[in-house]
């Protein structure tokens, strides 16, 4: 599969069109249940040929979007079995919080998942503890100076090329963690929980998002003085373009954080971004890895970036009305079709994933892929456009 290309140009529907999202539905929860099987307490972290997977070590970011698909399959049916299935996986989570330096801006991505959806849906305060030391953890990583909670972790003192990339950095993906602060501020009424979710939401308003609504992937600051320096990408195709991937971070990270304090600013963040995707998508129903990717390179598609993209709109929707409604559900609705239509592989016999054509990371040479993120934001899309309304952020 990492060799394999789609052009921009053929967008077409690979396959008949299912009969209902329902049925979409329904595909995704059998192939999760059955990949359980393969998986043992294994977390997939990126497609491999034959569409099988290469999985994730202890500390990796992606370690719980399996565990996520696996809460959602369980919120859909019930079924016993996939929530200890998907608290078996918590034991990794508990190294995780007593290993100081795999901690990093990921702790809301990996707790949020797992734990956060655990305790919402049964209860369970084992997960409720581990999720609020994750919170903590989280909170931590707070720079007064600069307001920002830094992103990735140096390697040690003596790769000093490491320690001076990550220094002072944010970035676009942070948006999505600050759920878990969010809801550790509800679950406690300690306040600096949400003060610092909030500080960091605004760093990223003023500093990610450009005027015109395209977005840099990360920003650094001044790791002493705080001092705004530039926006840069890591995964984009240049500084000045727009990874396609951190704007769809940035729209379903700013309609949550809306949906939960009730920030305009937040609102306005997530409308200026999603009308920019909108825009730069033109009548493409799955993203191409940039959006702002000049024609004379490959045309790379980024079905995660669709999947992100069509959840946060259908989270827009659901906090506008009239005519904006409409809007931002027709676009999620475009972009869950095309999925559907050209990205879907739950009806291809031995696929382990759900989702082809997602670009992991093309600048390092990634460019088609399933993605263990691509299948969660898909199939929590495809439950909000049934209006399913309970989910871990």
């Amino acid at each position: 599969m990492l060799t394999a290309t789609l052009s921009h140009s053929v967008q077409s529907p690979a396959r008949a069109k299912p009969n209902g999202r329902q049925a979409v539905l329904e595909r995704c929860v059998e192939r999760v249940k059955s990949t359980s099987r393969i998986f043992g307490l294994r977390n997939p972290q990126i497609g491999s040929v034959e569409n099988g997977w290469q999985y994730c070590n202890p500390f990796d970011w992606v370690i719980s979007f399996y565990a996520g698909q696996l809460w959602l399959a369980y919120q859909f049916n019930g079924e016993p079995g996939l929530a200890n299935l998907a608290r078996a996986r918590q034991s990794d989570l508990n190294l995780l919080l007593s290993n100081l330096a795999a901690q990093d801006h990921d702790l809301g991505f990996i707790f949020s998942l797992n734990c956060v959806a655990d305790w919402k849906l049964t209860g369970s305060q084992t997960a409720r503890q581990m999720a609020l030391r994750a919170a903590e953890a989280l909170r931590a990583r707070f720079r007064p100076a600069g307001g920002y909670i830094q992103a990735w972790n140096s390697h040690g003192t003596e790769n000093t090329t490491r320690s001076t990339f990550v220094a002072g950095r944010i970035i676009a993906d942070t948006m999505q963690n600050l759920a878990l602060l969010y809801w550790a501020h509800t679950e406690t009424g300690a306040p600096d929980f949400k003060t610092i979710a909030d500080a960091h939401a605004e760093t990223t308003r003023r500093n990610l998002i450009r005027e015109d609504g395209t977005s840099f992937h990360t920003f650094v600051f001044d790791a002493t003085t705080g001092a705004p320096l530039r926006g840069e990408t890591h995964q984009g195709y240049a500084h000045d373009s727009c990874w396609a991937r951190g704007q769809a971070w940035l729209v379903h990270g700013f309609a949550q954080s809306y949906r939960t304090t009730g920030n305009p600013e937040y609102l306005d963040a997530a409308r200026l971004v999603a009308a920019k995707a909108e825009e730069l998508m033109g009548t493409d129903r799955v993203p191409l890895w940039d959006l702002r990717l000049p024609t004379d390179e490959p045309q790379y598609l980024d079905s995660s970036a669709g999947a992100i993209l069509s959840a946060g709109l259908f989270i827009l929707a659901d906090v506008t009305s009239g005519d904006e409604k409409i809007r931002w559900r027709a676009f999620a609705d475009r972009l869950l079709d095309g999925l559907i239509d050209t990205c879907d592989v739950t009806q291809i016999e031995g696929a382990q994933g759900l989702l082809d054509y997602g670009a992991a990371h093309v600048r390092r040479g990634s460019v088609r892929n399933m993605l263990p993120y691509g299948d969660y934001y898909f199939m929590e899309a495809l439950m909000r456009s049934l209006g399913h309304s309970r989910f871990c952020w």
